[in-house]
């Protein structure tokens, strides 16, 4: 039987200039851990893929959160767009809500990170003072987390399309300098928007597998 799951809206305070950042919180029945996704340059919370994504992992027994990095009044800022240290600082504010809402504290913490958002989630998987029990990265660009890559300690997989092929060759240059347990796995005939038939289905089966392994039971 498919699991039984609730969605809540929630808004998160970030500490500078009253952000208040809008999120969608999936909670499971008795989540073996809580993913927050951090969406690529142009994304949010609405994106149909991680949305896709967050209800396999629902289904699979993890709480979620779908959050807006951004704004409504910033998301044309195309600086605040693509500034990954921003964007890793709402990720770690994120995180420590996470760790201290009723609902989801005391749950082991992941990352689901796709195009740009995978490299601030690399970035603050390194940097929060939280434990990140794991990472997973679809279609990402894991090198925007630049010097911080050799800092992450979580499990991290790295899910390319494999008509993806420059995206492909950054994440391979990024696995090698990542010193965490790691895997790159490429899904054939899939381009980086994973629209192929059949494909954005293995990416969110891999992650859920991956989530279940390093953040709870299997």
């Amino acid at each position: 039987m498919p699991k039984v799951f609730t969605i809540q809206p929630v808004v998160i305070a970030a500490d500078a200039d009253d952000v208040r950042l809008a999120g969608d919180l999936g909670l499971p029945e008795q989540p073996a851990g809580v993913v927050l996704f951090a969406h690529g340059s142009g994304s949010g919370r609405l994106s149909p893929r991680n949305r896709f994504v967050a209800q396999t992992l629902l289904e699979g027994g993890l709480a979620t959160l779908l959050l807006d990095l951004l704004m409504e009044e910033e998301a044309d800022d195309r600086r605040k767009v693509f500034d990954i240290d921003l964007l890793a600082d709402r990720l770690v504010t994120a995180t420590d809500w996470l760790a201290r809402n009723q609902a989801t504290k005391g749950l082991p913490l992941g990352y689901f990170g796709a195009s740009t958002g995978a490299g601030a989630a690399l970035q603050a998987a390194a940097r929060t003072q939280q434990s990140i029990g794991a990472v997973v990265s679809r279609g990402g660009r894991p090198d925007l987390a630049g010097s911080f890559l050799s800092q992450v300690t979580a499990p991290t997989l790295l899910i390319v399309g494999g008509e993806d092929r420059p995206v492909i060759r950054m994440n391979a240059e990024a696995l090698v300098l990542l010193t965490c347990p790691k895997q790159l796995i490429i899904v054939p005939g899939a381009t980086h928007l994973f629209e192929e038939p059949g494909t954005l289905e293995q990416v969110a089966d891999l992650a859920r597998v991956w989530f279940l392994k390093h953040l709870g039971r299997k």
